[in-house]
């Protein structure tokens, strides 16, 4: 799979749109005489340009030599946008035909699987009856639907029902026993239906959703399409915090469901809320919400960090000293012991994470503690959820490809390991998943669902954790530096007696060795004297080289900003060109249309005067006519022919 952007991808709704407009399937139709005849010639240049520029890149092909206007005004379409970015190319192909055809995606066909693994360079998989085969590290035996007899593997449960859409970037949450998915993206389009899996039968059923009627207060509303957004479970209600939306709002909205009485209602909250926003994080902190990061509805990505007490439903942004995460969306969270936020991995609009940063929310502190251990490679668009001090994360993509390892994370020692890997095309290394725990037999599960890898998923995994991941962990526990025992001090006293009980040891082997140079030497007091000056010495040496790591951290950090505030820039500079042309085209559109205006007013009073001059005309040869008519004296003087009777 491939991951261009954050947030809302464009990918598949570009090459749905191309496909929709006469694109797709033909990445270079430079020689073609034809550009789009569904637009005006304008529009069409524009499209093709935008096409050329996100399938092919910047136009280095020579100014074509023929007479035909159509190829010189295309290759001059082409050339104007550049070295824009392939993915502000996409974005805005997207936005001009959804300004330009509104109702386009009830028109367009979905896009075959081919393109879609042409364009996005996915691996392909045999398959059996139009369903994905994934192959396993070792044979997964399931005993019925609530019956799993392997650990640390994927397995993929007999489900019934009707199935819900397939779809990536939606929520989910469990309550009880059941697991609710809500919202989500497919092909493009914002869901808006609330799907309900019973985790004991694994049979998936639709929640009919009702509206006009009024609880506690608050009058219901309908359920609104969304994505990018995070489902929480509060009680018996789900949580629905922020979220991309087809007309987005200036702050963040959370949206409540009560499963008792099956309606949607909005959170009425004080404070200032924090802006609207999509890929973001949201950790359930005793009885807070804590919103870290995400993209807005411009694309400009967060790393600011927000509170929502819902106790007394009021917002509070936080300020914490250190250095926070760089902003990003797509990223995972998690809470330890009720203290420290984790925040792991994510992406920009040009590069994908794989760093660990920790927020003590007691002193309000960012730090970037050593990671220990099998560490993932770089990855947003990832699920994680938390059972005791364990961290598992699965799925995310890195612009290449998509993450087949489920990893671990001790968040007592920081030491991660891999839980297991899937082969192939998975539904298991997609972006925007989703991933929660459920309970199998009594036992902690995780259960992964949809996801998107080049196609969209509605397939339901579940693993069964053992204890293997707590053990490899405390292995290397003896490894880990002072730095990361920092993020422990509060719940982990006795690793850090361990640790002191390993310094006496070290301590006692030291005396002992010095007892020996004692009667060797026979100089009691000045060996002494000089081991304290020695260890003073070492003491010194030793904070003289915590400082210089720390310093060549923060210098790496800042490098690391410095890069992706560059590629940031260069992305936005791309963006202003392009909305720059397009204004200039629309300022000449708009001039030639105002020259349209004054020749046809012109024309209008040239109409009228020629009207009134054939009124004129015509009323003047109606009387001429009827004098004609009159007869007598004027009649002769006319020259009225007589009658036969006058002559007569």
């Amino acid at each position: 799979m491939a991951r261009a952007t954050t947030g809302p991808a464009y990918p598949e709704r570009f090459f749905a749109a191309a496909s929709y407009v006469g694109f797709a399937g033909s990445p270079d139709s430079a020689n073609s005489n034809t550009v789009v005849p569904k637009f005006n010639n304008e529009v069409s240049l524009l499209l093709y340009a935008l096409y050329q520029q996100a399938t092919v890149g910047p136009c280095n092909i020579p100014k074509p030599s023929s007479w035909s206007p159509v190829e010189q005004s295309k290759w001059k379409s082409w050339s104007g946008l550049g070295n824009m970015v392939p993915t502000e190319a996409m974005r805005l192909f997207v936005k001009i035909l959804e300004e330009e055809d509104p109702g386009w995606y009830s028109r367009a066909d979905v896009v075959s699987d081919a393109v879609v693994d042409v364009q996005m360079n996915t691996k392909t998989v045999s398959s059996e009856n139009g369903r994905v085969v994934e192959s396993q590290d070792k044979d997964v035996v399931s005993e019925g639907s609530g019956s799993i007899s392997v650990y640390d593997q994927w397995v993929a449960p007999p489900v019934s029902g009707q199935r819900p859409k397939p779809r990536y970037e939606h929520g989910a949450a469990v309550i009880g026993e059941k697991m609710y998915v809500y919202g989500g993206n497919h092909n493009g389009r914002y869901l808006n239906d609330l799907q309900v899996l019973d985790l004991r039968s694994c049979t998936w059923s639709r929640v009919e959703v009702k509206t006009g009627a009024e609880t506690s207060g608050e009058t219901t509303i309908s359920s609104i399409p969304c994505a990018g957004h995070t489902l929480v479970p509060w009680g018996n209600k789900l949580l629905s915090v922020a979220g991309h939306t087809k007309d987005p709002l200036e702050t963040i909205q959370v949206r409540t469901f009560d499963i008792q009485t099956s309606t949607w209602s909005i959170l009425k909250t004080y404070g200032k809320p924090p802006v609207s926003r999509g890929g973001h994080s949201v950790t359930l902190v005793g009885s807070s919400l804590v919103i870290f990061g995400g993209q807005n509805a411009n694309r400009t990505l967060l790393n600011d960090l927000h509170l929502l007490d819902l106790e007394t439903m009021t917002w509070d942004e936080f300020d914490a000293v250190g250095v926070p995460p760089s902003p990003r969306s797509d990223h995972a969270a998690a809470v330890h012991a009720e203290r420290y936020l984790l925040i792991f991995g994510g992406g920009s609009h040009a590069a994908c994470f794989n760093d660990l940063h920790v927020l003590d929310l007691q002193a309000m502190e960012w730090s970037r503690p050593t990671q220990q251990g099998d560490i993932p490679t770089p990855r947003a668009g990832h699920a994680g959820v938390t059972i005791g001090e364990n961290w598992f994360i699965t799925g995310g993509g890195d612009n290449k490809s998509g993450a087949s390892e489920t990893v671990v994370l001790n968040m007592s020692t920081l030491a991660w390991s891999v839980v297991t890997s899937v082969q192939g095309r998975s539904s298991l290394a997609s972006e925007g998943l989703s991933l929660v725990v459920g309970s199998y037999n009594g036992e902690d599960t995780l259960v992964a669902f949809g996801g998107y890898n080049g196609r969209y998923n509605n397939e339901v995994n579940v693993l069964k954790p053992s204890h293997k991941s707590t053990l490899q962990t405390k292995m290397v526990e003896t490894l880990v530096p002072d730095s990361v025992s920092a993020v422990n001090n509060a719940t982990n006293a006795s690793e850090v007696d361990a640790r002191k009980d390993g310094r006496i040891m070290e301590i006692v082997m030291d005396n002992i060795d010095e007892e020996k140079v004692k009667s060797k030497e026979g100089g009691e007091h000045s060996l002494t004297a000089l081991k304290k000056e020695n260890e003073k010495l070492e003491s010194e040496l030793s904070q003289e080289k915590l400082q210089n790591q720390q310093l060549k951290q923060e210098i790496v950090e800042a490098e690391n900003r410095n890069a992706d505030l560059v590629k940031e820039l260069q992305s936005v500079r791309g963006q202003l060109a392009a909305e720059q042309s397009r204004c200039f085209k629309l300022e000449v559109d708009v001039a030639e249309l105002r020259q349209k205006l004054q020749t046809m007013e012109q024309l209008e009073k040239e109409l009228e005067l020629l009207r009134r001059q054939k009124a004129a005309s015509e009323q003047a040869a109606l009387n001429a006519k009827q004098k004609q008519g009159s007869g007598g004296v004027w009649g002769w003087l006319a020259g009225t022919p007589t009658s036969k009777e006058d002559n007569a």
